[in-house]
Order: structure tokens, then C-alpha cells, then sequence
């Protein structure tokens, strides 16, 4: 089973890199493999250029693994697939072109100029369209009705299955994300013109808005004003309940947002718009993984009497503005606690240790110089650091989640959950610790390529680890 992904606008890109961090650290999905699909006119975006290397990157390490079932390594092992150049859906005509130009204003009959102009103000009608839609939804509503004239969404219809599931992201304060989604559902549930239209229309299609959760610096110069996000925020909200909830037109909505909010420089687009990890990212990821790991409550859609929509929402324990696995509920706690602790243990040795070439892991393995110096060790240590790098921002957050001390002492290898007190031993401690679970398993983890063997091994060991040391089963 796979789950196309739609990640709209910067939000989407953003929480497709928190999907990867995820995955990466052995998250259990029990989809086979998710497509990735980014849509943004943005195409020079930062956010989405950081999202797609990551999963190119998580793509390159994982073509090296074996997930057999005998095969007991989870980092990687939900498969990405790209399916597009760059995991992005192409939009037409939106390079080198102002909206005006977009909408051929000049070649309108003067009735529709005079509709345009009531529509459109001057600033919208002036808008360069090759760095997004710059917090403008009737921009978008224009721009992105096209999406079943693609190729390439064609072909995605070509590829569906009947098994296979949608999930879309979008976020509904801003233009590309609030005015994509309910143009892309609508598309997904409507048309004929697209290949298996049986299929798509009828599929088990879910959805995460993404409500107010950042603010961005004021500029007067500037087309985007964060003051406006709740107002836009409220109009959504009531347009979707009345066109998508009320006519059972998706069959799960996730909601998240937070309103303490982290400001940002205030960048319409380019390379510059990059925004540090949040919070509410993750958890929009862990709602993917959730949708991916449910039910259809609607498996006959034919059956318009008994359709429904699920709406979930997130929230934690206890209101904090410093978030660890302690404030989390207990099933996202069991979902990310041991996962993630693993995947940080694993980057720190390859990261801070030096002294491991003639340890009996390495030897019997015929681990040499040359398999450390791979690209697929090199890769796999470009992942881990932006993993750690994907940690500390969003422990810098005015909402942090800092489940960890990402601190980089030799002697507290182990003093790295907080809430979890490491536990003692009278003998090898630390890195020395770590390489004795290594050297247990000799047994284990010694068939297939080595980069099999040496990612199973890391598993195994950091699974004991976790264990014995910090009591996460």
C-alpha cells in the first residue's frame, strides 16, 4: 500500500522533512511506501529544496538495505519514492510571469478587466508568481486550478491502486496552502478527465490544516502580514466546514496550530525562505503516519447516507512551552521515545566517537577504511547531522520540543533523555559501553551487503541500549 503525499506551500515541504526525520529514526508506518508530491510555484523555495534533498538522501541510503523478513533493522525502512523530478508537481506558466500576465488581463473583453480589477487588487495583478502567492488564497484559487491538465498528476493517476491512499498537507493562513487543498480535493473527488477516476474519486483520502502557528516579522514593503493569519485562518475554517466537512467530502481532517508563536523574518519566497523546524511540524507528521496506519471509515463512498468525516485533533498533557516526551500523550510518547532516542544514539557515535577501528564489530565484519569512507557512510552521516541539526531547532522555538540534551560530553553519552535517568554499571561506561553491545551481537546482523550489516547492527545495539540503560521498551 502506498500513500501519495501532497505537501502544499512551504508548511507542506517543512512537515515532509519532519516526515523523513521519522522515518529515518524507525517510526512504524505500516504503508509500504510514501510518494512524496511537493506543490509550490515556488521552485527556488529553501523549504522545499531542503525537504527533497533529505529525501533524496533518505532514498540513496535506503536503496543500500535489505528489509526482508528476516531482516530486524527499522532505521529506513518505509521506502520514499520519487516519483517526480525533485518530488514536485510542475505548475504551468507560473516562471517569469506576473499574475496579470498569468490571467492575460490585456486580452480580456473590457467586462471581465473591469471583474478582474474588483476581484484583484493592483498589488495582486502585479505579483511575480515564480516565488509563490505570498499569503493571497484568491491568487492561488486561480493559479492552482489546474492540477488534473498535468502530466505528471496524471500519471500519478495512472500509477493509483486500489489499496493506495492520499494524504494532503496544507496550512490555512497562508495563499498556496489555503486555496490548494480544497481545489486539489475537489479534483481528487470530482473529475473524470484523470486516469482510474473510479479509483481516485472513491479513495481514502485524509488531510492535515494547519492552523496559525508562527508570525512573521511586520514590513510595510511586504506582501505578507501576519496580522492577517487568524482572520484568514477563520474564513477558511468556515468555507471548509461548509464545502469539505459538512459534504463528507474527505474521510479524515486532522487540525493542529499553537498560539505561542515563534516570530520569523518576514521573506516572500527564493532560497531565503527557510524557517527553522517547529513543533507542530513533527506532530503534522505523525498525523501522516497515523492516517497511514488507519481504517477507511468510509470504505463504500458510494453510499452517501452513511459517509462521515473523522476529525482529530492533537494536544499534550500539560501546557508547557518546553515539551518533552513527558508532556506528550502516552501513544505518541510510545510512538517517538524509542525511535528517536535510538536514531540520536546512532548519530552521536558515528559523530563523537573515533576509537573504534579495532573493535571485534568492525573487525569481523571487515569493516575498513574503504566502507567508512563510502558515500553511503558519508550520506548517512549528512542525515544524521541534520537530524541532530532538525533537533535544536526546534528546542530553540518559543513552543520548543526538547526531548533531549544535545550536549556533545564524552562522559554522558548516555544523559541524553530528559526525564529518563541513565542507569548505572560498575563496568564499561559511555562510548565503552556502546562498543560492548556492539561486540554482543557477533551473532547477528553478519549476512547480506555491509551496509545491511552495518545498519542492523547499529539497530540491534541501540534497541539494547535503550533498554538497559534508560528503560524505553
Amino acid at each position: 500500500m502506498k500513500v501519495y503525499v501532497f505537501g502544499i506551500g512551504g508548511t507542506g515541504s517543512r512537515v515532509m522533512r519532519a516526515m523523513t526525520m521519522l522515518l529515518a529514526s524507525g517510526v512504524e508506518c505500516k504503508a509500504d511506501a510514501i510518494v512524496p508530491i511537493i506543490v509550490d510555484p515556488d521552485a527556488a523555495g529553501g523549504d522545499v529544496e531542503r525537504a527533497a534533498t533529505l529525501m533524496r538522501h533518505y532514498g540513496e541510503i535506503r536503496s543500500k538495505l535489505d528489509f526482508s523478513s528476516k531482516k530486524q533493522n527499522r532505521f529506513f525502512r518505509t521506502e520514499i519514492m520519487e516519483t517526480m523530478p525533485n518530488f514536485r508537481l510542475p505548475l504551468s506558466n507560473t516562471e517569469d510571469c506576473r499574475f496579470d500576465e498569468y490571467m492575460d488581463l490585456s486580452g480580456m473583453s473590457k467586462e471581465n478587466k473591469a471583474l478582474a480589477r474588483l476581484l484583484f487588487s493592483q498589488k495582486n495583478l502585479d505579483s511575480d508568481m515564480k516565488i509563490g502567492f505570498k499569503g493571497n488564497p484568491n491568487v492561488g484559487s486561480v493559479v492552482l486550478n489546474q492540477f488534473e491538465d498535468s502530466i505528471h498528476f496524471q500519471n500519478f493517476a495512472n500509477d493509483f491502486t486500489a489499496q493506495d491512499k492520499i494524504f494532503i498537507i496544507s496550512s490555512i493562513f497562508g495563499g498556496t496552502g489555503a486555496s490548494g487543498f480544497p481545489l486539489l480535493l475537489k479534483t481528487l473527488r470530482t473529475s473524470n478527465n484523470i486516469a482510474n477516476p473510479n479509483l481516485v474519486n472513491n479513495a481514502h483520502i485524509g488531510a492535515i490544516t494547519v492552523l496559525p502557528y508562527f508570525q512573521v516579522q511586520q514590513d510595510d514593503e511586504s506582501s505578507i502580514d501576519s496580522a492577517t493569519f487568524v482572520s484568514k485562518a477563520k474564513s477558511a475554517l468556515s468555507y471548509y466546514l461548509r464545502s469539505i466537512s459538512q459534504n463528507n467530502t474527505i474521510d479524515d481532517l486532522y487540525y493542529v496550530g499553537d498560539d505561542t508563536r515563534t516570530t520569523y523574518e518576514n521573506v516572500e519566497g527564493g532560497a531565503e525562505q527557510k524557517n527553522n523546524a517547529h513543533f507542530v511540524e513533527l506532530i503534522s507528521a505523525l498525523a501522516l503516519i497515523d492516517f497511514a496506519n488507519s481504517q477507511n471509515p468510509n470504505p463504500e463512498r458510494s453510499n452517501a447516507e452513511y459517509l462521515q468525516t473523522v476529525h482529530k485533533e492533537f494536544g499534550i498533557e500539560k501546557d508547557s512551552n518546553e515539551i518533552t516526551f513527558v508532556e506528550l500523550g502516552q501513544k505518541s510518547k510510545k510512538q517517538l521515545r524509542k525511535p528517536m532516542t535510538q536514531f540520536l544514539l546512532f548519530a552521536k557515535y558515528l559523530d563523537e566517537y573515533r576509537d573504534f577501528m579495532s573493535q571485534p564489530w568492525v573487525v569481523d565484519r571487515k569493516f575498513d577504511d574503504n566502507f567508512f569512507d563510502s558515500d553511503f557512510i558519508s550520506t548517512l552521516k549528512t542525515v544524521q547531522s541534520e537530524y541532530i541539526g532538525w533537533l535544536a531547532e526546534m528546542a530553540g522555538q518559543q513552543r520548543a520540543f526538547t526531548p533531549f540534551n544535545l550536549h556533545r560530553d564524552p562522559n554522558r553519552v548516555f544523559d541524553l533523555v530528559k526525564g529518563n535517568s541513565p542507569r548505572g554499571v560498575f563496568f564499561d561506561k559511555n562510548f565503552k559501553f556502546f562498543d560492548n553491545r556492539l561486540n554482543g551481537t557477533r551473532g547477528e546482523s553478519k549476512s547480506g551487503e555491509k551496509e545491511q550489516q552495518f545498519a542492523e547492527l547499529f539497530y540491534l545495539a541501540t534497541e539494547k541500549l535503550v533498554k538497559d540503560k534508560l528503560n524505553i521498551d
